[in-house]
């Protein structure tokens, strides 16, 4: 693709941003990203709805071509997760994360692979008795995508709603950390699904070692990474050139991350949180930390339009058929069950010897929100008989989740937090 085309196409996304993040602030007064989801949907379905009264127009065509260009996996993925969570934890506090490590690490590991096994028995139970018969690896490769909660879609709602401190902190490290962990998952859940890149299967140690590689290799380069900006920020003080650092670092460490084959989304959080704590104590000055976090917050909110907006125009990349919304509406239930379950357990077992916020396993599940990372791992999903299923399970929970739960999310707290 061209440099015109691509900036034809990022010109019209960043104008329609603009102005459906207008129109909802003049008018409809909902939080700013559910806002930009819910008009996007809103003209999605009239376009389809024009589409069908005056087929000439061929308006679905249109958009699809036009998503299929921008390719939203690729564009996520590979372009704006890296910004969007070293933004999220740049403004982190790391010492209430390090004093709930242990319940944010179990939710993040033994909760997300709970969850996974819990919606993967519980597709494969389900489609089977209704003749769909997906295979059990995609039922995982399902349940992988879809179990991580979004970081991105959670910090947004969290500076919204006023959550007890303990508790915003495991909702916001959990969300943080179990994003990369899922997405490790996924990817070596994919390759058992379709028998790796030449057809070969893969062993138990296999697995092991990729999931370690990935997740330790993420943290590994995240903390090189991050020590070796915070040393050259350290060694000057010029905020301009160190807003520049921080964006190297953000762009240089995710390249490298993909080109050694371990998890960029983890080598992120894991910069962000060591730039936004020890390096912005040891190694900024106060002009400087103003200026970074004026940079990275204008730059999040930016991202987070253009990412929530798409979200809302993927509907046309689904093949919709009332079989799909069926089968959407099937999973959002399923999907909050095993939400529940993943949460209730590791807080009933680590409350033996913690204390945790009255009406902690109700916020952690409604609050579990999914985004656009679950759209985008569903949407790389190999061509199969079973993809279009996946991908409509998956749309539906993620626009449910960012609408209906992102909505009510304070209704929740207020109901069941005893502060």
């Amino acid at each position: 693709m061209s440099f015109t085309a691509v900036f034809n196409l990022v010109a019209i996304v960043v104008t329609l941003a603009a102005v459906c993040g207008w129109v909802n602030h003049r008018w409809f007064r909902l939080p700013h990203t559910i806002g930009l989801v819910v008009i996007a949907l809103g003209v999605s379905f009239a376009a389809l709805v024009v589409d069908a009264i005056v087929p000439t127009l061929a308006l679905e065509q249109t958009v699809r071509d036009t998503l299929i260009r921008i390719d939203f996996h690729d564009t996520l993925m590979t372009g704006m997760l890296g910004f969007l969570l070293f933004a999220g934890a740049l403004h982190v506090d790391l010492s209430h994360l390090m004093a709930r490590r242990l319940a944010i690490g179990t939710l993040a590991t033994g909760g997300i692979l709970l969850s996974t096994g819990l919606v993967a028995v519980t597709t494969y139970v389900l489609s089977r008795a209704v003749g769909l018969d997906i295979p059990l690896a995609y039922c995982l490769v399902f349940g992988a995508l879809i179990s991580p909660t979004d970081p991105i879609a959670v910090l947004g709602i969290l500076k919204q709603t006023d959550v007890p401190e303990s508790l915003e902190a495991k909702i916001a490290g959990e969300s943080l950390f179990n994003d990369g962990v899922g997405v490790v998952l996924f990817t070596i859940l994919v390759v058992v699904a379709t028998g790796g890149e030449h057809g070969e299967a893969l062993t138990g140690a296999g697995i092991a070692l990729l999931f370690l590689t990935e997740a330790l290799g993420g943290v590994g380069l995240g903390l090189v990474a991050g020590y070796v900006a915070y040393r050259a920020m350290r060694a000057i003080d010029e905020y301009t050139l160190e807003v520049l650092i921080t964006l190297a670092l953000v762009m240089g460490t995710y390249a490298l991350a993909l080109a050694l084959h371990v998890s960029g989304p983890i080598a992120m959080v894991v910069a962000g949180l060591f730039i936004g704590n020890h390096g912005a104590r040891f190694g900024m000055s106060q002009s400087t930390r103003d200026h970074v976090n004026t940079f990275w917050s204008l730059l999040d909110e930016i991202l987070n339009s253009v990412l929530f907006l798409a979200i809302g125009f993927e509907v046309f990349a689904l093949a919709l058929t009332p079989a799909m919304v069926l089968i959407g509406a099937v999973a959002i239930p399923l999907v909050l069950v095993a939400r529940f379950i993943s949460v209730s357990i590791p807080i009933r077992v680590l409350g033996r010897w913690h204390d945790f916020t009255p009406g902690a396993i109700p916020v952690l599940t409604w609050g579990g929100l999914r985004g656009g990372i679950s759209v985008a791992l569903a949407l790389s999903l190999p061509p199969s008989p079973v993809r279009d299923q996946l991908l409509a399970a998956t749309y539906v929970v993620v626009v449910f989740s960012i609408v209906v739960q992102g909505l009510t999310i304070q209704r929740v707290v207020q109901a069941t937090v005893k502060r």
